[in-house]
C-alpha cells in the first residue's frame, strides 16, 4: 500500500478532522455559545478583508460592531469580545489535541531521524561497530526548565492528552465530553504558581511520557543495535530545573529544592512499583513469586522511608537475579518486560531527573561577600581581613588552594545563609537520591574564571570539602562573555587544584552556551555564530588539555532563542566542535509541543539522538573552509552592527513598554519568578528577561529577533555584487542553512498588516517602518539566496500548520491590538476612566494566551 504524501496526510489527518471536531464544539449546549458561534466567523471574515483593504484593528472591530451589534450596548460588545477570546483558546486546543493525535501518521516513525533508519543507515554503510562505539559514550540530556512560556494550566494540558487519545481512536461520545469540559474549564489562572507547583507540573511528563518514551527507545537501542547485550551507558537522561533554578526568582529556597527533590524520588518509586505489580501478576511461577512479592513489599517500604526498604543497587541486582531464573528455569518467559525495568533504573535510578541548581554570578559575589564577612566575624581563618583587598590572581590562588569547613557557625546575614543551605541541600539530596540526583551548579551570567572559584570554594568549604562530587558549570551568554569564554576555561585548566578536581570528575568540564540572552544582546546571526565560534574556540583548548569538553544549550522555543528545528544544528556542527553530548533546555511550550504525548517525545528524542551521532558518522561534514567562515564572519558583523544600532534607538525600549504586550506578562500568573530582573521601576534593557523580550514582539507579530540584522547584511552582499559568495556559504555549510531556515520561520510568523496603522503615529512611526524595512528586506534577500517562491517552501506541513493556527488567532490579535489602542486613548482622555482602563487591560491580557499558545513557540 503506498503512503500518500505528508502534506495529503496532514490535511486528511490534521486539518479536515479539526474541521470536523470544530463543528461538533460549536454546537454544544452552551448559555451565549450559539451566538458567539454565529457572529465569530463573521468577525474573522471582517478581520481578514479588512486586512487586505488595509484597515486597523480598531476600524475592523468598530466595523463588525457597526454592521451585527449596533443595537447592543457597549457592555454587550465588550462582553462579546471576551467570548471570542474564550472560544478561540479552547479552538487552540482542539488544534492541538488533533495535530498531536495525528503525530505518528503524519510523521514517519520510522523513518530518517529514528533509530532504526540510523541502524539501517550504518549495517549498509558497515558501520554497525562504530555506531555502537559512539551509543558507548554519546548522551543526550534534555533539561526541562520551568521558565513560563507555557499558558496552559494543568487541567488544561490533562484535557489536551485526554483529547488526543480519543481523536486518536475517533471516539466521537469521547471527544463530545471533553470537548464540553473543555468548554467549563477556566484559562486563567488567579495565582501565580509556586516553584513547587511548576516542579509539581513538569514532574506530570516525566510519569506520563519520559518515564515510557525514553524506556522505549533504550530497550530499542539493546534489542536491534546491541543484540540484547547491556549498555554501559545510559544514552539519554533528564536534567531538572523547577526547584533548582534560582537565578532572578527569590522564592526558590533551599526548602523548594529539597521538596522537589523528595518529589522527583517518591514519582519515579510509585512508577517501579505500578511495574513491579504488573510482574507480580504474571511472574507466578516457583522460585520467583516469592522474590517478586518481597521485591513490591521493600518498594513501598523504600517510598514511606520504613524498614526493610531496598536501596537501588540492591534493587537492581534483585531484579537481575529474577531475570537470570526466567532465563535459566522458565523459558523466558516475560522477560522483555523484567529486562526493560532494568532499563528504566539504569535510566532514572532513584532520582528521576538531576536537579540542577543555578544562581547569577553577581548573586554569588553578594553572598561570597557576605559569607567571609561572617566568617571573619566569627573568628574563621578561612579568609583573611584584607582578602577582598587582594587583587584578582591573588584571590583565585588563595581560593584554589582553600582547606577547612565553616563548621557549625550560625550565620545571620540572610545571603550567607541562603548559599550555605543550597549547598548542604546539594550534599543531602545526593545523600538520599544518589550523587547524580543533584550534581551541577550552574553560574549565569559567568564573566571571569573568579566567577568560578568564589563557587569552587563555597562548595568545599561549605559541604563537599576536598571530596567535591558536584560539577560547576559556568554559563556564557553576552556576545563579550562568549568572546572571552576560552580565555576563562584555559585560567581553570591550568589551576592546580580545579584541574585535580576536573580529573575526579573523569576529565570532564560541561560550559553552558546561552542562546536567549545572546540574541537579545547581538541579535539572530551573530549570538548564533558567536556561539559556534565559541565551541570551536573551547574544543580546541580543552583538547589542548586533555579535557573533554561538554556543551549545554540554553535554547528557547523560537529561532530567536535558539529554538525552531534545533536537531538540525546538531547534525551540522562538523569535527571542530566537541559533540559527545548534547545537551539542551526545554521549556514551556517546547514540552508539550515536541515531548508531549509519547509518539512526539519518542520521534524528536530520536531526532536529536540521530542528529549528534550522524554528525560523527557523516564522512562529508566538513569544517566550514576559510572562505566561507571570511563570508559568516563578515554577515555576523554586519548584522550585529545593524542589531546593536536598532537596540540602540532611542525609541527602541519606549516602543516596547508603550506599543507592545511586555509589561503585561507580569499579570498572566504563568511562573513563579519575576518577568524583570532589577527592581528599578524604569525600564533597563538588562534587567528584560528574554522571554517577555522575544514574547513581545511575537504578540506584535514582527518576530524582531528572529530576523532583524539578516537582511541588512545580505543586501550589503548584493550591493557589492557578492551575492554568489552567501549562496556558496548556503549550498556548502549545514550550519548556515539551519540558520536562515529557523529565520524563515520567524518571518512566516510575522504579520505587519496587523500593526501597519502604528507607521502614522508621531512618536513610533518612523521607528515601525525601520522595522517592517528590514522584515521585506530580509524576507526578499533569503527568498533569493534559497531561490523559493515563498518562505518555507520547503517544509509544506510546518508551513500548513503554522497557517492554520494563525488564521485561527487572527481575530484575537485584531481584538488584543484594538484593546491596547483603547487604553491609549482612555489614558489620554481629560477625564481618566480607570474602570474602563481596567477592562480592556484585562483583554490585552487573557489574549496573550491564546497568541502563544497558538504559536507553540513564540516565547
Amino acid at each position: 500500500m503506498s503512503v500518500k504524501p505528508k502534506l495529503t496526510r496532514f490535511n486528511q489527518e490534521v486539518l479536515q478532522k479539526y474541521q470536523v471536531y470544530n463543528g461538533i464544539f460549536m454546537n454544544l449546549p452552551f448559555d451565549s455559545l450559539s451566538k458567539t458561534v454565529a457572529l465569530l466567523p463573521l468577525f474573522y471574515e471582517t478581520c481578514k478583508n479588512g486586512f487586505e483593504a488595509g484597515d486597523d484593528p480598531t476600524s475592523i472591530v468598530q466595523t463588525f460592531f457597526k454592521k451585527y451589534q449596533a443595537r447592543r450596548s457597549e457592555q454587550s460588545q465588550i462582553n462579546l469580545l471576551f467570548r471570542f477570546i474564550q472560544y478561540i483558546e479552547r479552538q487552540v486546543v482542539l488544534f492541538d489535541a488533533v495535530e498531536d493525535a495525528a503525530f505518528p501518521v503524519v510523521n514517519n516513525m520510522e523513518g530518517i531521524g529514528t533509530l532504526r533508519n540510523l541502524k539501517e543507515k550504518a549495517e549498509a554503510e558497515n558501520k554497525r561497530q562504530l555506531l555502537q562505539d559512539y551509543l558507548r559514550n554519546f548522551k543526550v540530556r534534555i533539561v526541562l526548565t520551568a521558565h513560563p512560556t507555557q499558558f496552559y494550566p494543568g487541567a488544561v494540558l490533562g484535557i489536551i492528552t485526554d483529547l488526543a487519545k480519543a481523536v486518536e481512536k475517533d471516539n466521537l461520545q469521547e471527544i463530545n465530553d471533553l470537548l464540553g469540559q473543555l468548554g467549563k474549564t477556566p484559562f486563567f489562572k488567579d495565582k501565580k504558581p509556586t516553584p513547587y507547583d511548576e516542579a509539581v507540573n513538569l514532574i506530570w511528563y516525566l510519569k506520563n511520557v519520559f518515564y515510557h518514551s525514553f524506556g522505549s527507545i533504550y530497550d530499542y537501542a539493546q534489542q536491534n543495535i546491541f543484540d540484547e547485550e547491556e549498555i554501559d551507558n545510559s544514552i539519554l537522561n533528564i536534567g531538572f530545573w523547577p526547584g533548582g533554578d534560582r537565578d532572578g526568582n527569590p522564592f526558590v529556597t533551599p526548602e523548594i529544592t529539597l521538596n522537589v527533590a523528595k518529589k522527583l524520588r517518591e514519582s519515579v518509586i510509585k512508577k517501579y512499583i505500578k511495574d513491579v505489580k504488573y510482574l507480580r501478576r504474571h511472574l507466578t511461577f516457583r522460585g520467583v513469586r516469592e522474590r517478586i512479592i518481597d521485591l513490591n513489599h521493600r518498594l513501598h517500604n523504600t517510598l514511606l522511608d520504613k524498614e526493610n526498604a531496598i536501596e537501588l543497587q540492591d534493587f537492581i541486582s534483585e531484579l537481575k537475579d529474577i531475570r537470570h531464573i526466567l532465563e535459566t528455569e522458565h523459558q523466558s518467559l516475560y522477560l522483555d518486560q523484567v529486562t526493560s525495568l532494568i532499563n528504566k533504573t539504569t535510566l532514572f535510578g532513584y532520582h528521576f531527573a538531576s536537579l540542577d541548581i543555578r544562581q547569577d554570578s553577581r548573586v554569588h559575589d553578594s553572598m561570597f561577600r557576605a559569607l567571609v564577612d561572617e566568617l571573619n566575624k566569627n573568628g574563621s581563618d578561612l579568609f583573611s581581613d584584607n582578602f577582598f583587598n587582594l587583587n584578582v590572581n591573588e584571590q583565585i590562588k588563595h581560593l584554589s588552594n582553600i582547606k577547612g569547613s565553616v563548621s557549625d557557625i550560625e550565620f545571620k546575614d540572610e545571603m550567607a545563609i541562603n548559599i550555605v543551605e543550597t549547598i548542604r541541600a546539594m550534599k543531602t539530596i545526593q545523600e538520599q537520591n544518589g550523587e547524580v540526583a543533584c550534581n551541577r551548579y550552574i553560574i549565569s551570567n559567568n564573566q571571569t574564571t573568579l566567577n568560578v572559584m568564589q563557587l569552587f570554594a563555597m562548595l568545599k568549604i561549605v559541604a563537599f570539602g576536598d571530596h567535591l562530587t558536584a560539577d560547576i558549570v559556568p554559563l556564557f551568554e553576552t556576545v563579550p562573555d562568549l568572546q572571552a569564554a576560552p580565555k576563562v576555561m584555559e585560567e581553570l585548566y591550568t589551576d592546580s587544584n580545579y584541574r585535580a578536581h576536573l580529573e575526579a570528575r573523569g576529565n570532564k568540564q560541561t560550559i553552558m552556551l546561552g542562546f536567549s540572552d545572546g540574541t537579545k544582546d547581538g541579535g539572530y546571526l551573530m549570538a548564533n555564530w558567536a556561539i559556534f565560534k565559541a565551541k570551536e574556540a573551547m574544543t580546541a583548548m580543552s583538547r589542548k588539555y586533555g579535557i573533554d569538553v561538554l556543551f549545554f544549550d540554553g535554547r528557547g522555543g523560537p529561532p530567536a532563542r535558539g529554538g525552531g528545528k534545533t536537531h538540525q544544528f546538531y547534525a551540522s556542527l562538523g569535527p571542530t566542535v566537541e559533540d559527545k553530548e548534547i545537551q539542551l533546555t526545554i521549556q514551556g511550550q517546547t514540552i508539550s509541543s515536541n515531548f508531549g504525548t509519547l509518539a512526539s517525545s519518542q520521534y524528536n528524542m530520536e531526532q536529536l539522538i540521530s542528529s549528534g551521532i550522524s554528525n560523527r558518522l557523516d564522512d562529508k561534514n566538513l569544517e566550514m573552509s576559510s572562505e566561507n567562515k571570511v563570508v559568516m564572519d563578515d554577515l555576523a558583523e554586519l548584522s550585529y552592527a545593524a542589531y546593536v544600532d536598532f537596540k540602540n534607538h532611542p525609541k527602541f525600549l519606549d516602543y516596547l513598554q508603550h506599543m507592545s504586550t511586555l509589561k503585561y506578562y507580569a499579570k498572566t500568573n504563568i511562573g513563579s519568578r519575576p518577568s524583570k530582573r532589577g527592581k528599578s521601576t524604569e525600564l533597563v534593557f538588562s534587567d528584560l528577561r528574554a522571554i517577555p523580550f522575544v514574547g513581545s514582539w511575537s504578540q506584535l507579530k514582527q518576530n524582531v529577533p528572529g530576523f532583524f540584522g539578516v537582511g541588512t547584511a545580505l543586501k550589503v552582499y548584493e550591493d557589492k555584487n557578492e551575492f554568489d559568495k552567501v549562496k556558496q556559504l548556503y549550498n556548502d555549510s549545514k550550519f548556515f542553512k539551519t540558520l536562515i531556515e529557523n529565520s524563515m520561520m520567524s518571518l512566516t510568523k510575522s504579520f505587519f498588516d496587523l500593526t501597519k496603522y502604528m507607521q502614522e503615529n508621531d512618536e513610533f512611526g518612523a521607528f515601525w517602518s525601520l522595522i517592517h524595512e528590514e522584515y521585506k528586506t530580509s524576507k526578499r534577500l533569503i527568498l533569493k539566496l534559497t531561490g523559493y517562491q515563498t518562505l518555507m517552501e520547503n517544509e509544506p506541513v510546518g508551513k500548513a500548520s503554522i497557517d492554520v493556527r494563525e488564521s485561527i488567532v487572527l481575530p484575537l490579535l485584531t481584538i488584543q491590538q484594538y484593546a491596547l489602542k483603547m487604553i491609549k486613548d482612555l489614558e489620554k482622555a481629560e477625564k481618566r476612566d480607570d474602570e474602563k482602563i481596567a477592562i480592556f487591560q484585562k483583554i490585552v491580557t487573557r489574549a496573550m494566551f491564546g497568541n502563544i499558545n497558538a504559536s507553540r513557540n513564540s516565547a
